[in-house]
């Protein structure tokens, strides 16, 4: 039985963050109340620095209130404690201190034998990392970690948490974005997604929106409500060849009878290209901690509206990013679920000893398990073939593409 665990969250904010924290005290709570819990403040940020906060009883008693609400009531920051510049830079570790010891011995002076991380990818394997390193020095510590991720692109997780809410979010942000066409003439409207190397939240955001939203008020033709204007006309995603002359062809003839275009397109689609455009320009790309480009410098959705705003004479071109508005929200029912599933499994995988993501393993028959650390790997594509992204393409007359190798 742990005597005591810990919970930190790290990462980008995802609908799932608030609930899993919730979820983990409420269950450590039900069958094992003389558990101590501690969260560990901003993520990594507050193990490096020893910051953490108590779990009290009034705490465990109000628990269900942070299903209710978005974000994360712990906090998060990006920290990567191998890259010992960056973690030197902000303070966090002094000159010639190793990160990893410094968290290490953090977690052996608070008494931690179980630490549960709720993250993506990188915050996963990162506590996985600290395990193997505290392991070589003779200290037994267990990671439960749950997958977070609004692009549901980690291997083998077949759904991360928060991803069903984020894509009904986004719909509901573009079910008021897409009126703004009756402001100009000619109207283009870029709706960009979140999804750096995979295009499942944009594909879902926009099959959400056609199927829960864009018919669930009527219409009027004759007066301009008309389904055609209102509907998603083209989704560009990473994983999917973009032929610009042959879908601006296609989509003016929409301009030209409808008086608007709606593309939902990913914040990573055509990122390498735009790069390379950048660096031959000698332009500096930015990254992050993490060695990811930083997305609002290369800015795709300002670059493709740019781009088919002069192909279909559009008089006016509005970009209008959804991703913080649904990556804030709190879980919907769909989400609620599956993550009452895996943190229940989570403690219980606490009691039994074991390590691992929480997640239905795609290699094992889509079973609900503690997947082995070694086999999580972020940047798993979407792919295209899924019948319902085949569907959405078809409804909106749009060609399905040809593949492209994505990076991860």
């Amino acid at each position: 039985m742990p005597k005591k665990v810990a919970l930190l969250t790290a990462g980008g904010l995802a609908p799932c963050l608030s609930s899993a924290v919730g979820g983990l005290i409420e269950r450590y709570s039900e069958i094992s109340p003389e558990t101590e819990i501690i969260c560990y403040k901003g993520g990594y940020k507050g193990l490096l620095l020893g910051d953490s906060i108590k779990v009290t009883p009034e705490m465990r008693e109000n628990a269900h209130i942070l299903h209710r609400h978005g974000g994360s009531p712990i906090g998060n920051s990006r920290v990567k404690l191998t890259n010992v510049k960056d973690c030197v830079k902000r303070g966090l570790v002094k000159e010639g201190e190793d990160p990893q010891k410094v968290a290490a011995d953090q977690l052996v002076k608070d008494g931690v034998s179980v630490l549960h991380t709720i993250g993506g990818d990188d915050t996963n394997t990162a506590a996985a990392d600290l395990a193997a390193f505290l392991h070589k020095n003779d200290y037994e510590l267990q990671v439960i970690g749950l997958p977070k991720t609004i692009d549901n692109d980690v291997f083998p997780i077949k759904q991360s948490l928060g991803a069903w809410t984020a894509a009904e979010e986004g719909a509901k942000y573009f079910r008021n974005v897409v009126a703004e066409h009756n402001a100009n003439p000619r109207m283009l409207i870029v709706h960009e997604v979140m999804g750096r190397n995979c295009g499942w939240l944009t594909a879902a955001t926009a099959q959400y929106y056609r199927e829960h939203i864009l018919g669930d008020r009527g219409f009027v033709p004759g007066l301009g409500l008309s389904e055609k204007r209102l509907d998603v006309h083209a989704v560009f995603i990473p994983e999917m060849e973009i032929d610009i002359p042959a879908e601006a062809a296609r989509l003016k003839a929409v301009m030209d009878e409808h008086d608007c275009v709606n593309i939902f397109i990913s914040e990573g689609a055509g990122v390498s290209g735009i790069v390379k455009e950048m660096e031959a320009a000698g332009q500096e790309v930015p990254r992050d901690a993490f060695g990811h480009v930083k997305l609002d410098a290369v800015n795709p959705g300002k670059y493709f509206g740019e781009q088919f705003s002069k192909m279909l004479d559009a008089e006016k071109v509005m970009v209008q990013k959804s991703g913080y508005f649904s990556r804030a929200a709190p879980a919907n029912v769909d989400d609620l679920r599956l993550i009452k599933s895996c943190t229940d499994l989570a403690v219980q995988c606490a009691f039994e000893g074991q390590s691992g993501v929480i997640g239905h393993d795609e290699d094992q028959g889509y079973l609900l398990r503690a997947i082995e650390f070694p086999r999580i790997k972020g940047g798993k594509p979407f792919c295209i073939d899924t019948p319902w992204f085949g569907e959405l393409l078809a409804a909106i007359g749009q060609p399905k593409g040809a593949k492209v190798e994505v990076e991860h």
